[in-house]
């Protein structure tokens, strides 16, 4: 079922959550036994995160470097897929801009459309950590409004090289990407908002926003939104902070900012356990308030480990 679809029916606040491919080495099984207690919950779908290819320098005895692809993750179709037969429910994967180029974005698609994957986040992606800059593939998209014309396109039964459309349609509803406060690139909200437009013009059916910590910038978000004529669902995104590298680490990652009664309470911490009391306790109170405003759904960002997600779902659903 479609997200737009699993919404419009809802009676409540939906549960979802977002879960990392595991390392290479680990097995579905792993994976499985972490999230499975948030199953409790019914969470109509589970966003599966996709990761591009890195690349090492391999030194060699005369000193040249040698360019090594490197895969640290098992890929998102193949889960999208264990996790559609083992759980009954929707898979949501991630589809970036960088890494890929137009072809093996339709090759995907193509695949997911076969193992009955009906939604696809689309999504621009980081530059690689050896990078400065994004930059998209030689034939591969620079901008999230053209990968979600690419996906829209094959609904309508264009491919990449055919001359006129088949008779072979998917049916893909298209989420993206949202930023409460401003996508690091962006010079400021106005320029930033002008861009999430082009992606719902260009056929994105729904939002999910970065993580936030302060409601009100998720409420002002929403109105600035809304006020462009987009009405589209906005689903907000949550994480509980719970480590004390956390409470530096992701400001620096995702650029964002600490609410100041939150940071008060985060540095009385001396230890993880401390931090990740107070995070899951900001992160329920956080969650409460979102309900009672009506969101259609609280998506939690999970990082694949269920314990604190878990203890805020308890809580509130």
């Amino acid at each position: 079922m479609k997200i737009t679809e699993h919404i419009e029916q809802a009676k409540k606040t939906l549960f979802s959550f977002e879960i990392l491919p595991p390392l290479k080495g680990q097995s579905l099984n792993e994976l499985c036994i972490g999230i499975e207690p948030l199953m409790e919950f019914k969470p109509p779908f589970v966003d599966v995160t996709y990761h591009r290819e890195e690349f090492i320098y391999k030194k060699h005895p005369n000193g040249l470097l040698e360019k090594v692809s490197t895969k640290k993750r098992p890929g998102t179709v193949g889960i999208c897929a264990a996790l559609m037969n083992r759980f009954k429910v929707d898979a949501v994967p991630h589809l970036l801009c960088g890494g890929f180029t137009k072809e093996e974005t339709e090759n995907a698609l193509i695949d997911l459309n076969f193992i009955g994957v009906q939604n696809v986040l689309a999504l621009r992606g980081d530059a690689p950590k050896n990078e400065g800059t994004f930059r998209p593939e030689p034939n591969g998209h620079e901008f999230t409004k053209d990968l979600v014309k690419q996906i829209v396109g094959m609904n309508h039964g264009r491919y990449l090289h055919e001359e006129t459309e088949t008779g072979f349609h998917t049916d893909f509803c298209v989420g993206v990407g949202g930023y409460p406060e401003k996508h690091f690139e962006a010079p400021n909200m106005k320029f930033d908002l002008k861009h999430l437009k082009e992606k719902i013009d260009a056929g994105a059916e729904y939002i999910v926003t970065q993580m936030f910590f302060d409601n009100q910038k998720y409420f002002d978000f929403v109105k600035n939104v809304r006020a462009l004529g987009i009405k589209v669902p906005i689903i907000p995104g949550l994480k509980p902070i719970t480590t004390l590298g956390q409470i530096s680490m992701l400001p620096r990652t995702f650029f964002l900012d600490m609410p100041d009664a939150l940071m008060d309470e985060l540095e009385k911490c001396k230890t993880n356990a401390d931090v990740k009391e107070v995070g899951i306790a900001w992160a329920i109170q956080q969650s409460k308030e979102l309900v009672a405003n009506g969101v259609d759904v609280l998506h939690y960002y999970t990082m694949s480990k269920a314990d604190a997600t878990y203890k805020i779902a308890k809580e509130v659903f």
